[in-house]
């Protein structure tokens, strides 16, 4: 691949820009070919246009729209914060095979139940918990029942029989269910004028299947890290933390690909600083700030570096790679560890993204995600849920 034609891939197709963020990207040798103090002289219009992109000032790209907006600002976060989720149905994690007098059964898996699959309702019944499941099975005495359920979004019902389980003296039909989960993240950021916030930088998933779980309702609580077990190269460390208490300090919305956001009800989560938020352009390579929390509940500044940046959204959760350099954080934690997914990172005085995963074999490393995607899907959500 020619460097014209790797700049043309690497550029994304459309951007943002405001009347003070310039016409070049930060991380490649190209610029924009348009007069942005002309294109952008009301910004409140939120005006479109389109321009070339331009290789070392006098090349030609492609073109690519641009985007003419205000520069956004939010409120830092950092702190580490307690979830409790509740799932839009059962999501399924696994079908196994049920011992009866005629051998192993998998009721469940003959009837084409598949892990990740939403199971919605049985014999016309919504259903909530793994007890409604569990307490339908064992009243059907062996009788067919319906269930209804979704797969990436499409619905279908399909009739499983259940058997008799020979061990546990109970009909069952060979599912694994989740109803719900609970852990501790980090904050990303706080947008004050909507009450709303951000936070993990990726979707909560089932460990089993990988599916993003279906929310139906669920709140954020104060939580405090207790310790930190560190992270080695092929194990990945994990904070460790609890529940500061049981009061609700917000609601949860959405549990989105870029993360989880919700409503804010109390005032625990807004101490921080406000601070603008990068277009993905303005990331550079380079020196960065990671504002994140490995002990109680007050965040830190530590040194990285950002190693690697694509504007291909194929995985928006994978922008960039960072490095911890942080000669304190990498003594006590190892790097990046579980648990620290949703910690800002800071460059020029900006927000620009957050850390998503951490690499296995060198947790050192990790994925951000960009900040402008998460505060798009923000701003896209409130205003979804306001018209």
């Amino acid at each position: 691949m020619g460097i014209g034609s790797a700049a043309a891939y690497l550029t994304p197709n459309e951007i943002s820009v405001s009347s003070d963020s310039g016409t070049a990207f930060c991380s490649f040798p190209v610029t924009l070919n348009y007069d942005i103090t002309d294109a952008a002289s009301d910004t409140n219009s939120n005006g479109k246009t389109s321009a070339k992109v331009m290789l070392f000032g006098s090349v030609p790209v492609k073109q690519v729209n641009v985007n003419f907006t205000q520069r956004e600002s939010v409120t830092l976060g950092g702190e580490p914060f307690g979830i409790r989720l509740y799932t839009d149905g059962l999501v399924v994690t696994q079908t196994s095979e049920v011992p009866t007098i005629n051998g192993n059964k998998n009721p469940a898996g003959e009837a084409g139940i598949c892990s990740g699959d939403i199971i919605t309702a049985v014999d016309g019944k919504y259903l909530k918990t793994n007890e409604q499941l569990t307490d339908i099975v064992e009243k059907s005495n062996g009788e067919p029942v319906r269930v209804s359920a979704r797969r990436n979004g499409n619905s279908y019902t399909t009739l499983i029989t259940p058997v008799y389980d020979v061990q546990f003296k109970a009909y069952r039909i060979g599912l694994w269910v989740r109803d719900s989960c609970a852990g501790i993240g980090i904050i990303t950021f706080i947008d004050k004028e909507t009450g709303t916030f951000a936070g993990l930088g990726h979707g909560i998933s089932d460990n089993e299947s990988g599916s993003i779980m279906p929310l139906a309702n669920g709140d954020i609580v104060n939580a405090n890290i207790g310790s930190v077990e560190k992270s080695i190269g092929g194990y990945p460390g994990s904070l460790c933390g609890f529940f500061s208490d049981n009061h609700a300090e917000g609601t949860i919305t959405a549990n989105d690909e870029c993360g989880l956001y919700g409503k804010l009800c109390g005032s625990s989560f807004n101490n921080g600083k406000e601070i603008p938020v990068a277009f993905r352009q303005e990331v550079v390579r380079g020196k960065a700030l990671l504002y994140t929390t490995i002990s109680g509940s007050t965040p830190k500044y530590y040194d990285i570096e950002i190693e690697d940046i694509s504007y291909n959204n194929v995985n928006i959760t994978k922008n960039m790679i960072i490095k911890i350099t942080d000669s304190e954080l990498l003594e006590k934690a190892g790097g990046i560890v579980q648990g620290m997914s949703g910690s800002p990172i800071i460059q020029n005085g900006m927000l620009v993204g957050a850390v998503t995963h951490v690499f296995i074999n060198d947790p050192s490393h990790g994925y951000a995600i960009f900040a402008e995607n998460m505060t798009d899907f923000n701003n896209t959500f409130v205003q979804k849920n306001t018209n």
